[in-house]
């Protein structure tokens, strides 16, 4: 039974193909895992291990947590690495002040996943369609305001007949099988929408256009401090800024006068405003939630 179990779950893990997870030793004292199989102890390592797979790595840490060659290394993400292989990525952590604060392990499950541009069609159209207010109104025959009597005889007068002038073809008459309000939302699966959200971080980490900060401290709320560090951005047309909480009152007065700088919160994150940005900015706090989030099972 614990071999069928065993081969089941490596079968589940290797389809997801992670790497990289911290070492973790089976036959440790007090582990309560001496008496499984090997390929069940090392499946459950992994899930017991899957809620860790995003953390701050900076110089001072451990060297049992990751490898300490990789903190050496300056450029952790290659664009022609092959994408969609859910291996975990490793990215430097700066600010708006360009300081070298570390570098960050982003789970491969959400930030390294196969690209599907009819997922990402599917996901904004959703979108699209439920932001709608569907308030158009339009008055049918019974509505338009008007007298009720026949305008003329039926027959003698050489004109066509005619039973009211609330008509559609009279001025100021009713329109015929007009829009009435309703919803125009579409339904879509959760599972559907997180893939999509997953995807859109996914291509801008392999364009290399996801930067991440450790805070989204300014010194003053003075516009110029986000101006001079988006004059320094290369092929970046439009900015958007995501913060792990309640966006903070100097970036928002440093940002609200620049049309090309947008910020988030990271409940807010949507595929739609990635898209409509070529750069993503997000907060250290802003990524642990965003995975957080992703991580959490579906409740139905």
């Amino acid at each position: 039974m614990a071999a069928s179990v065993s081969r089941g779950l490596i079968r589940s893990l290797t389809a997801l193909g992670r790497s990289g997870l911290p070492n973790f030793s089976a036959n440790a004292p007090g582990n309560g895992l001496c008496s499984l199989p090997s390929d069940l102890k090392y499946g459950m390592t992994l899930l017991s291990n899957r809620k860790l797979s995003t953390c701050i790595l900076t110089p001072d840490s451990s060297g049992d947590t990751f490898p300490y060659d990789l903190l050496s290394k300056k450029t952790v993400i290659t664009l022609d690495r092959t994408i969609g292989q859910y291996q975990d990525l490793v990215i430097p952590v700066t600010n708006f002040q360009s300081e070298d604060k570390g570098f960050m392990v982003l789970a491969g499950d959400v930030f390294d996943v196969p690209i599907r541009k009819d997922i990402i069609h599917h996901v904004v159209r959703w979108q699209l369609a439920k932001r709608q207010q569907g308030t158009h109104s339009t008055k049918t025959i019974s509505e338009v305001s008007g007298t009720g009597r026949k305008p003329w005889n039926q027959k003698g007068t050489g004109r066509a007949r005619h039973g009211t002038l609330r008509g559609p073809q009279f001025r100021g008459g009713c329109v015929m099988h007009g829009p009435k309000p309703r919803s125009h939302a579409i339904k879509m699966n959760k599972q559907v929408r997180r893939l999509g959200l997953k995807i859109a971080l996914t291509a801008r980490a392999a364009e290399g256009k996801l930067l991440v900060f450790d805070d989204m401290a300014l010194p003053t709320h003075k516009t110029k401090n986000i101006v001079s560090y988006y004059n320094q951005m290369d092929n970046t047309k439009k900015v958007l800024v995501v913060q792990g909480g309640p966006i903070d009152e100097k970036l928002k007065l440093a940002t609200q006068n620049l049309h090309y700088v947008n910020t988030l919160p990271s409940i807010g994150l949507n595929v739609y405003s990635i898209l409509l940005h070529d750069t993503l900015v997000m907060s250290r706090d802003a990524v642990n939630k965003i995975v957080e989030r992703l991580h959490t099972p579906i409740n139905r």
